[in-house]
């Protein structure tokens, strides 16, 4: 089998790589646009920290931007340009969009696979816009972005991985280059600054730019539904746990910390619950009754609709979190790195626009 995937993997990179090739060479169209776009990306399947990423950037450059969120809405049901909405179903635009207007309803969320098309219709119907945060684009060549902000998981280093399906490789390694801010994410509130250079030596060999390293902040615990006269567990509490996100470890780990943990229901990620997995998710309650249930905050956008026993409903809880920066380089100073990237940007493309024009009128 290992034989098999490897020839699987040389197979996906050169698919990868002449694709890549066909956009450098301009066989095949990339599109700028005139207002800023930020990727968020990586090039490793999995949970990496992606939409945490996207939404700290979102409350940091608040004030700065009127800004849009468009992702292409992965898992829905529906195809095309969908605004959401806070009352949207996330089966008709994706968990991970759904789950950004919830937390930030002002803001406005698009989702939409064409992502050129998705950018031009918020140009329209949105012209107070002066911002497009593109969560998971770094892959979507047809978008020329101003900034490329890629995740990199502190703890599955990509030097030593391969490819799709030997490896957890999406992209090749030498795209690495086109990144501007890199953000190591699952950082140890502990590292040392040796590995914080050890990092900063593998990033900068590939593109010599601003480097941020982070960790998820767990926040206290939310109830889904909502009950009257309703507590909050105790932490001393048991706990069954609830996943279906790429990398549910970190959940796992975090939890243990705080929990007697009496039972784990990992799914994979985005599942979509079943009658039959909240049979499974109830009788493991009625086992533990002492037990409270606890689940992510993108599974709990998929859960707040499902039918089950009331019961249930008020044993359901959901772990909030939010990405920060670990100690090093403070928020501002990510902010500063991000806005003049940004119009570092701009001034060039001005400046090329200004001497294509004189260029034209000297002719």
């Amino acid at each position: 089998m290992k034989f098999i995937r490897r020839i699987l993997s040389w197979l996906y990179t050169l698919v990868v790589v002449t694709r890549h090739r066909l956009y450098d060479w301009g066989v095949l169209k990339s599109y700028s646009f005139d207002i800023p776009i930020v990727c968020v990306g990586n090039i490793t399947v999995g949970g990496t920290g992606k939409t945490p990423t996207a939404e700290f950037i979102l409350s940091s450059l608040t004030g700065h931007y009127t800004m849009a969120i468009l992702s292409r809405g992965y898992g829905r049901l529906t195809k095309g340009y969908r605004e959401v909405s806070v009352e949207d179903n996330y089966i008709d635009v994706g968990d991970e969009t759904l789950q950004i207007k919830l937390k930030y309803p002002d803001v406005v969320v698009v989702a939409c696979e064409d992502r050129v098309a998705g950018i031009e219709r918020i140009r329209h119907e949105h012209p107070e816009v002066n911002l497009i945060i593109m969560d998971d684009g770094f892959q979507h060549r047809r978008v020329r972005p101003k900034v490329n902000v890629i995740i990199v998981d502190s703890t599955r280093p990509i030097e030593n991985d391969n490819m799709l399906p030997l490896g957890r490789l999406r992209d090749v390694k030498s795209r690495l280059k086109e990144g501007h801010i890199f953000m190591v994410s699952k950082c140890s509130d502990t590292m040392s600054p040796l590995d914080k250079r050890l990092w900063l030596k593998k990033l900068r060999s590939v593109a010599y730019q601003k480097v941020f390293f982070s960790n998820i902040e767990t926040l206290d615990i939310e109830p889904i539904y909502a009950f009257d006269n309703r507590e909050v567990p105790y932490y001393s509490q048991q706990v069954i746990l609830v996943s279906g996100i790429g990398n549910p470890r970190p959940f796992i780990r975090e939890a243990e910390t705080r929990f007697t943990v009496v039972d784990k229901i990992i799914l994979p990620d985005h599942h979509r619950f079943t009658a039959e997995d909240l049979k499974g998710i109830y009788a493991s309650l009625n086992e533990h009754p002492r037990a409270f249930i606890l689940t992510t905050e993108k599974d709990a956008v998929r859960l707040r609709r499902a039918r089950m026993p009331e019961k249930m409903m008020r044993a359901m809880y959901y772990q909030p979190i939010a990405m920060r920066l670990v100690e090093g380089p403070e928020r501002v100073d990510f902010v500063e790195s991000l806005v003049a990237e940004i119009e570092y940007k701009e001034r060039n493309e001005e400046k090329k626009m200004n001497k294509n024009k004189s260029i034209v009128d000297e002719d």
